[in-house]
């Protein structure tokens, strides 16, 4: 079927990163660091190849570079206000390159950065099962939409955006987050509040993909990168987590989560 042309190649990167995500989430401390640093890297680098495609070669690797190693670097040296004021102050930073895009570039930079040290606080903080809560809500309403939308089509969610995005795919990621909130309640001794904030998780995370789709079809482009086939490039793949991990650490500065 023409509608899952590209379904082989999606399964097959998505298991080889859900093998190297599960591991690094459950591993913690420098693997995991490293990691979100290094994805947080290449989505400011596709970022800006994205909104200056025509800047001479380097610019947007050293855009990319420059922002992972700030991420290492800070992390292991501040912390609390520091830390933010800090990663915003290199956000703004990297934004300046962009004269054209500089609200867009900034907004998005500081959403990257910010998402990357929410969840290496996260995993600190709160352990490995509430990042594999968060990564299970974006996986499954992501594979529960793409799905969806495909067998049963229907009105589009918001066409001149993102054009492949449908209601009913939108309302099975509602649905698997509801099942994913069941299936994780007891593994996290939580109650039933976890349904309202799964929910509101997958929400998030579909309007980080339409912001990011909003993002590629003013640059042009159909995808971020082209470095994971079947999925097209770290943004493409990330956008809805870095959403969701901001929705998560807002949760858990209010005192939802359970330290």
């Amino acid at each position: 079927m023409a509608e899952f042309s590209d379904l082989r190649a999606r399964a097959l990167s998505g298991a080889a990163m859900a093998g190297l995500g599960a591991g690094a989430i459950w591993l913690g401390g420098p693997v995991f660091r490293v990691l979100v640093c290094v994805l947080s890297g290449l989505m400011v680098w596709e970022l800006s190849r994205m909104l200056d495609p025509d800047a001479a070669f380097g610019k947007a690797e050293a855009a990319g570079f420059t922002a992972a190693v700030v991420l290492i670097v800070f992390i292991w040296r501040f912390d609390g206000m520091v830390l933010l004021s800090l990663t915003a102050l290199v956000a703004v930073l990297l934004a300046w390159r962009f004269p054209k895009d500089r609200s867009v570039a900034g907004a998005y930079l500081g959403l990257i950065l910010l998402a990357g040290l929410g969840l290496i606080a996260l995993r600190g903080d709160f352990g490995a099962l509430w990042v594999l809560w968060l990564v299970a809500l974006v996986v499954g309403s992501d594979v529960a939409g793409y799905f969806a939308g495909r067998i049963f089509g229907g009105p589009k969610l918001w066409p001149r955006v993102s054009p492949k995005k449908t209601w009913s795919g939108t309302v099975a990621g509602w649905a698997v987050a509801v099942a994913v909130a069941l299936l994780f309640m007891p593994l996290l001794a939580a109650g039933p509040g976890l349904i309202v904030a799964s929910v509101l998780i997958a929400m998030a995370g579909q309007a980080g993909d339409i912001a990011q789709s909003a993002i590629k079809r003013h640059a042009g482009v159909k995808d971020s990168s082209n470095l994971i086939p079947g999925h097209g490039g770290v943004m493409d793949r990330f956008d809805a987590l870095v959403a969701a991990a901001l929705v998560e650490l807002v949760l858990a500065q209010t005192g939802f989560l359970g330290g």
